[in-house]
């Protein structure tokens, strides 16, 4: 009975009026559809090395960090009646235009012909994350909006979080639908035919707003400080990065950070003390939790070829993982809702270090000496790790919900979700400089001839290393600034 109350959970709380947000999160969620073709595609026609792919992520996070843009339109300009719909038809738009270019790209289009691949790519995959950017900034304001405000704190608080854990839902549905597709269709069609058949993911993100009438929203006055000054902060950054300035990437990511906590600063200087402090501390565990650096493509290289995975089986992993991540998802949200942040995260850090060391024995070839397939260890670590990254979006954004201002919540979503993804911004940061030091290599030909030999010779070093960083700093760092130990949601 107690298995059955878990799982009924997200189905009682589900209200038609959650329907145009949760699938725009589930359009996000379906936006990895093509990631396996194109992880292949960039190995095989680009020429980029992993310490420049690495960069390009950094780079392809700053749309991520001028939220505030799109969170002050959304609260205070009405275009065409609505600020909300539009800002869905437009950012389906820019996702179609980017998909668009990506199919051109692959599929060598003459009127592509005359320009660089390298840049195309990074142009598609610009437009399509501003797309992406603009909708879930719509959706994370809606997912304040819909909540009964004529209940009682506690369960305010309560409906936020189950708000978002039916988010998290909604996009975990989403990946275990494509996580296995992805993988096996890319086994079987084109590189061409699979970006094609994305176009599926704008068309899903505007079905919710056009099929349910959403209530009217008053806007509010436009923070001019905050509009225009993270306009001005976004001319910045084009301008770095397209005159390619020496530490760009690093100079964008430390003025992103300060312009980001000023225009925080403007929005809570009307709350109480103890409020603030709260936000504070709050905003230094989810900044450091979300700041470790990662291995980076060099160890999805290695995995395809050394250790011989296929795109087939990278779609059965993706599935696997999709799935178990969907279980535990939905069969935790009861706990989720009623336990401490600080706590869970600790928890989370502890399996989360625990669960890298499989990939580490993979490398030192300790499933050789044990006699288990390769393969057979990376199935089993999906499926035990996959549940564990939801569970801690899920707490984080439930601890920006409910500090939400009102009349400021697009704009407060849109910060804190900017400063969280500086935060990714300095993990990207951290895995460049790592693989600076570790560098590792694919085989890269032209005409026939090796320009590049592999050498994956110091991956243990860099995976060492990356998991006493993801284990040591998170640690201490939630034990010193935990928002509120006793805080009960």
């Amino acid at each position: 009975m107690k298995f059955i109350d878990m799982f009924m959970t997200p189905i009682r709380a589900m209200k038609m009026r959650y329907l145009p947000l949760l699938l725009i999160y589930f359009a996000y969620g379906a936006s990895g559809f093509t990631a396996v073709a194109e992880t292949f595609w960039v190995k095989e026609h680009l020429k980029l090395s992993a310490e420049a792919l690495v960069a390009l992520s950094v780079w392809l996070t700053v749309p991520w960090t001028i939220k505030m843009i799109f969170g002050q339109m959304i609260d205070s300009f009405v275009l065409f009646g609505s600020n909300r719909k539009i800002y869905v038809y437009i950012g389906a738009m820019l996702i179609a235009t980017g998909i668009m270019l990506m199919t051109g790209l692959v599929s060598d289009a003459s009127w592509l012909a005359s320009f660089q691949k390298d840049k195309v790519y990074i142009l598609a995959s610009v437009i399509s994350v501003v797309g992406f950017v603009i909708q879930d900034v719509v959706a994370d304001t809606m997912s304040t909006e819909v909540v009964d405000r004529t209940q009682s704190d506690v369960q305010i608080k309560k409906e936020l979080a189950m708000v978002q854990v039916l988010a998290r839902l909604s996009l975990g549905i989403a990946v275990f639908v494509v996580a296995g597709l992805k993988g096996w269709l890319a086994q079987l069609y084109s590189y061409e035919t699979m970006f094609k058949l994305s176009l599926f993911i704008p068309l899903l993100s505007v079905v919710g707003v056009t099929l349910i009438k959403l209530n009217p929203v008053e806007s509010s006055p436009l923070n001019k400080k905050i509009f225009f000054g993270g306009f001005l902060f976004a001319v910045f950054v084009v301008l770095m990065g397209y005159n390619e300035v020496a530490y760009s990437q690093e100079i964008v990511v430390f003025v992103s950070l300060m312009v980001v906590l000023y225009m925080l600063r403007t929005l809570v200087l009307d709350l109480d003390p103890q409020t603030i402090r709260h936000i504070q501390m709050a905003m230094i565990v989810i900044f450091v939790y979300r700041a470790v650096p990662t291995v980076g493509p060099a160890l999805t290289w290695w995995e395809i070829d050394i250790l011989g995975f296929d795109k087939a089986f990278f779609g059965t992993l993706g599935q696997i993982g999709a799935a178990l991540a969907l279980v535990g998802m939905w069969i935790s949200s009861k706990y989720i809702v009623n336990q401490s942040i600080g706590k869970v995260l600790i928890f989370l850090t502890i399996v989360g270090t625990v669960l890298s060391l499989p990939i580490l024995g993979l490398y030192y070839d300790i499933h050789t000496m044990l006699g288990v397939d390769a393969r057979t260890v990376a199935l089993i670590d999906t499926a035990v790790a996959s549940p564990f990254d939801y569970i801690a979006t899920v707490l984080m954004l439930t601890l920006v919900a409910i500090y939400a201002p009102a009349g400021k919540k697009g704009t407060w979503f849109a910060l804190m979700a900017s400063l969280m993804n500086i935060a990714l911004s300095i993990g990207g940061l951290l895995s460049k400089y790592l693989n600076q030091i570790f560098v590792l290599t694919r085989e890269i030909r032209a005409e026939g001839q090796i320009i590049t030999s592999a050498n994956y010779d110091d991956l243990g070093l860099l995976l060492w290393t990356v998991i006493l960083i993801g284990f040591i700093v998170p640690i201490v760092t939630i034990l010193k600034f935990n928002p509120d130990p006793s805080m009960q949601r």
